[in-house]
């Protein structure tokens, strides 16, 4: 189906569906965690994005000519390790958290931009860079008191989820321009996905799980959801969205994500203290002040072309 993306009410309706699909991954990870280990978790959620795109992948790999390295890397970075990371991160950490921690992927856009990609930088984003990581720092020293040494670790899993995450931007970004953002993300999960299918149907007790325990098929439903349209769909319609609009527009998903995902963990009886909320609301200033400093870096450029 082709969206009329030059309609403003559309390029809306689109945002509120990714910020609700995405939202919701972080609590479907959860539900399958119940069934199935990690491993298990974010190898199927990879198979299953890559089984629904295969009739897509098989007819775009004559843009491999010339781009393997790129799409390599964004098959790995945009999803492959971020998977594993965030399936390993929510084994303790809570869903609404994994949610909040999740909007440091702007951040991390930035800093890899500017360290690798020569992206232009103004004082108001190194603010809003010094705010949202305060904010980061703060829910992970809050959320739990006391243990913060072991809390901290599969934080920081999220965390360098977040930093693969601005990799893959930027890489897209530099390298993948002109490539419509199907092929990108189809190309992209048939390089890395075929791996993460060998290892699930290998190395783990995925098949034996599935055959012997019928509870285990309530689990691979969340996670069937999670891998077409949280990972596979969701992923091109981003994608396509920022080729349509603006990736300035196109980011404001990010302030999105965290309040449907504490939605999502209230109902699942999380708790989400004041704390949370205030630490949540300096990482979001900080990436408002970030996407407002972009603005003003492509207002600059237009008016000096």
């Amino acid at each position: 189906m082709n969206l009329d993306y030059s309609n403003k009410f559309i390029q809306w309706i689109v945002l509120a569906l990714l910020g609700l699909t995405w939202g919701s991954s972080f609590i479907l990870m959860k539900k399958g965690l119940i069934y199935f280990s990690p491993e298990e978790v974010a190898a199927y959620r990879l198979s299953v994005a890559m089984i629904f795109l295969l009739p897509v992948s098989i007819k775009s790999l004559k843009i491999l000519r010339g781009k393997f390295w790129p799409l390599l890397a964004t098959g790995l970075f945009g999803n492959a390790i971020p998977a594993f990371l965030f399936a390993y991160a929510q084994t303790e950490i809570p869903s609404g958290l994994s949610g909040m921690l999740n909007s440091l992927t702007t951040l991390f856009t930035l800093i890899i931009g500017i360290a690798f990609f020569r992206a232009p930088i103004l004082k108001s984003q190194i603010i809003g860079v010094l705010v949202a990581l305060i904010g980061a720092m703060g829910l992970i020293g809050f959320e739990v008191i006391g243990s913060f040494g072991t809390y901290a670790k599969y934080a920081s899993l999220i965390i360098m989820a977040t930093a693969c995450y601005g990799l893959a931007v930027n890489v897209i970004k530099s390298f993948l321009q002109e490539i419509k953002p199907t092929h990108i993300t189809s190309v992209a999960f048939l390089l890395v996905s075929p791996a993460a299918l060998i290892y699930l149907l290998v190395a783990t007790p995925f098949v034996t799980t599935i055959m012997t325990d019928s509870s285990s098929w309530v689990g691979l439903g969340y996670l069937s959801i999670l891998g077409v349209v949280g990972t596979a769909i969701a992923v091109v319609i981003f994608n396509q969205l920022i080729k349509e609009t603006t990736a300035i527009f196109a980011s404001t998903v990010t302030y999105l994500i965290p309040i449907v995902a504490i939605g999502w963990g209230i109902v699942d009886g999380e708790t989400i203290t004041f704390y949370d909320v205030m630490y949540m609301l300096l990482i979001l200033g900080g990436i408002l002040l970030i996407n407002l400093s972009r603005s003003s870096i492509v207002a600059k450029i237009r008016k000096g072309s």
